[in-house]
Parts: structure tokens; sequence; C-alpha cells
């Protein structure tokens, strides 16, 4: 009885260890560490057994690092898109200081414009004011000297003092006296002056 218990037993330890070497195998269980020195003595089995990747403590699972590299990924598309997102934002900045320029263009010439009209309307005024201020003192001075100094001028400004005169006749409620100029005048210049006088008009 005594020796059927003992290969009973052996036969126990036996299965046992050979059931833990082919759990190692299949990488079930890790038994390497205990079962590395009689890995030797299988011929069937690797001389160092199988390996099982070192692990650190606090290392991710297989999942998690899956989960991970998928949020990884996203984060990299992302900063993808951003960067896209960025450089369209500076084109868009681009264009827009440009037409920002364009408009500021624009706005300087508008302004150089009206400048230049309240320069010509000054100089405008300026003459009207100067021609007003000849014909007053054309009308205060003998005809026939007024004659002779209107005889003297270009046809347009003599005709801008003729229609001045008479303008201010008429706003006095005065008689003109440019009828009488013209009648001092020889007759070809007095007809060429009211020719003149007829064809522009009063603005020019």
């Amino acid at each position: 009885m005594l020796g059927r218990a003992i290969v009973l037993l052996l036969l126990i330890g036996i299965l046992s260890v050979g059931g833990i070497i082919w759990f190692d195998y299949l990488n079930i269980i890790d038994a390497k560490t205990v079962l590395a020195p009689f890995y030797k003595y299988i011929p069937f089995l690797p001389g160092e057994g199988r390996t099982q990747p070192k692990t650190v403590e606090g290392e991710l699972l297989n999942l998690d690092a899956e989960r991970l590299a998928i949020r990884l990924e996203a984060m990299e598309l992302q900063s993808m898109e951003l960067t896209v997102y960025k450089q369209d934002l500076d084109t868009r900045y681009g264009e827009i200081e440009q037409m920002a320029q364009e408009l500021e263009d624009q706005r300087k010439a508008v302004e150089d414009m009206q400048n230049s009209l309240r320069a010509q309307a000054a100089d405008a005024e300026n003459k009207d004011r100067n021609v007003e201020q000849n014909a007053r003192y054309l009308t205060g001075m003998p005809p026939q000297n007024a004659v002779n100094i209107i005889n003297g001028l270009d046809d347009q400004v003599a005709i801008d003092v003729l229609r001045k005169t008479e303008e201010i006749a008429r706003a006095e409620g005065t008689t003109s006296v440019v009828a009488y100029w013209f009648s001092l005048m020889e007759p070809a210049r007095a007809a060429e002056l009211q020719r003149k006088m007829a064809g522009r008009p009063p603005n020019l």
C-alpha cells in the first residue's frame, strides 16, 4: 500500500509539473522563473522556455494603450486641422489687410479730391471777388479810361469784367455802363466781345 501511494504521489507530481510546463508554454500562466532550469531537460521545448514581456509598475494595459493611441491620433488630426484653420485665417487676414489698404488709398484719394475741389472753389471765389473789385473800379473811373483798360485785357478777362459790371448794376438797380463802353470801343473789338459774350455761358 505504501509503495502504491508513493507511485500515485509521484504520478500526481509529474502530471502537475507537466501541466504547469504546458500551460506556461501556451502562455496561459507564467512559470518560467521557477521552471527555467528544467527546460533544458525537455527536448521538445525551447531551451530557455517562453519569455513573457516584462512590465513595469503602473504600465497601462494593452486596451488602455490602444485608447491612448486613438486619442493621440485624434489630437494629431485636431492639431493638423487647427494648422490648416490658422493658415486659412492668415490668408483671410492678409486679404482683409489688403482690402483695408485699398480702402485707405481710396479714402485718401477722395480726401485729396475734396481738398482740390475746395481749393478750386476758393480760387473761384477769390477770382470772382477780384473780378467784382475790378468791375467796380472801372465803373467809378471815366468811361474812356475804363475802355482803354478793357481793350488791354484778354478777351475772357474782359468778358468776365463786363458781365460782372452788368450783374452789379442789376443787383443795385442802376443802369449798366457796359453799353456805353461798347460805344467807345472800336467797332470790331466791341463786336468781337459781344459775340463771345453771347456765345459763352455766363460761368465760363
